[in-house]
């Protein structure tokens, strides 16, 4: 081979298909059942622990060489199992949290009360934007941009980036050109959830929706379950 055909590996080939999943992370240990959103201090209960490494064992056999996390707790201590079993450093991305939430650290869920409280209604005027917390374009925005430089990162490969329900249901609307106003109880993002976009080079060309751990996955979480009193699905953002 002449030095003219020898492959250039900095130049991008329309031909490199790179796989980017976008995680949920798994159960949190929640006892007072707060919204906790972007709030320190949130872990992993046991059960998560378990739904983490039921992935980590999923994805084992892939190609993945880039592992990334949102920097909040219970995002790290998911995808350090399969940064582990890949023998790679876990990196963080600030673009990859939780949205924020006027709501953090109370309790808003089914049969609580809060739609009823006044101090409450200025921050439900606009479910298109939404009003109680970040925008939805300011969503896409930053996580297009985690998604973009974790498919630069594993070019050719695959890469695993933890992220959270709210901000993972977002993009994945985005990209399959969806509103972006929702119902919450109708996203696909079950508690440890694989989102798998596949890039043609720079462009996605799949979506893919998979849940590794659905057998651990409390049945009031899982995706279209009918809300109970008490166990609101907020809870696990």
């Amino acid at each position: 081979m002449s030095e003219r055909d020898t492959p250039d590996r900095d130049v991008t080939s329309d031909q490199d298909v790179t796989v980017v999943h976008l995680m949920r992370h798994g159960e949190v240990h929640n006892p007072d059942g707060v919204l906790y959103g972007r709030r320190a201090g949130y872990h992993l209960s046991e059960l998560g622990r378990q739904m983490a490494d039921r992935v980590a064992e999923h994805l084992a056999g892939r190609d993945v060489t880039y592992v990334v996390a949102s920097p909040l707790e219970r995002a790290q201590e998911t995808a350090l199992p399969i940064a582990k079993t890949h023998g790679l450093d876990l990196a963080s991305d600030g673009r990859l949290i939780e949205a924020a939430n006027v709501f953090e650290g109370k309790t808003f869920g089914v049969g609580d009360g809060a739609l009823r409280k006044p101090g409450n209604w200025k921050h439900l005027t606009n479910p298109f934007q939404p009003s109680w917390g970040e925008p939805y374009v300011e969503q896409v925005v930053r996580m297009m941009g985690a998604l973009d430089a974790a498919k630069d990162a594993a070019r050719g490969h695959e890469a695993v980036c933890v992220s959270h329900q709210l901000p993972i249901w977002i993009v994945r609307s985005f990209v399959e050109k969806r509103r972006l106003w929702h119902d919450p109880r109708r996203r696909q993002c079950t508690l440890a959830s694989l989102t798998s976009f596949t890039y043609q080079g720079d462009r996605i060309v799949s979506v893919g929706y998979s849940e590794p751990a659905r057998d651990l996955v409390p049945a009031h979480l899982l995706a279209g379950a009918k809300p109970v009193k008490g166990k609101s699905k907020a809870f696990g953002a």
